[in-house]
């Protein structure tokens, strides 16, 4: 009940759609292995759900990465795979969480509402893509939600489009005092 695995972005446009790339569907069965071992064991899991609508083209980020991806209204949007089953199988779980976000990171509203859901984390793992870009974002804003978890970045279950800047990001996260294991 102290544990929460943060499953950042891993839906079907960053594993086989429009921002797909090599080896991001490689971790899907590692996702929900996790997922569901977190929900067996009574600890929560968060989905966080990259969200852009008609309009993305014309935001900051739609003018830097210029391919539409992760509208609500098409099949990109939607989780990947196993992960996506196991959310459909569970979806009414009082364990299960999810944040539409609009940019990298976790909106602050959205955040300070799971920190008063889940105000006694211990210990929070985060797993998902784009590595150097989502995932170090969100660590990031769950270490300042929780300063006193302990935050443990799986890094064989996130991926990136590049790989040189994963392990970059891996170095950042582990010099912000996160713990990275299996790298």
């Amino acid at each position: 009940m102290n544990k929460l695995l943060a499953v950042i972005d891993y839906q079907n446009d960053f594993v086989t759609g429009s921002l797909g790339f090599d080896g991001a569907a490689a971790i899907d069965g590692g996702i929900a292995h996790q997922a569901q071992a977190y929900l067996a064991q009574g600890d929560h899991v968060l989905f966080t759900y990259d969200t852009h609508d008609d309009l993305y083209l014309e935001t900051r980020e739609g003018r830097a990465l210029p391919i539409p991806h992760c509208n609500p209204k098409e099949q990109g949007w939607r989780l990947y795979g196993k992960t996506q089953e196991l959310c459909c199988e569970t979806c009414a779980n009082h364990q299960i969480h999810n944040i539409c976000k609009h940019t990298f990171g976790m909106p602050p509203a959205e955040l300070t509402k799971l920190g008063s859901e889940l105000p006694d984390l211990k210990e929070i793992m985060v797993v998902g893509v784009v590595t150097n870009m989502c995932v170090i974002s969100n660590a990031a804003l769950l270490q300042a939600q929780w300063p006193e978890a302990q935050i443990i970045v799986d890094a064989s279950l996130c991926r990136s489009f590049d790989p040189v800047l994963h392990e970059k990001a891996l170095d950042v996260m582990q010099g912000l005092q996160m713990t990275v294991i299996n790298r």
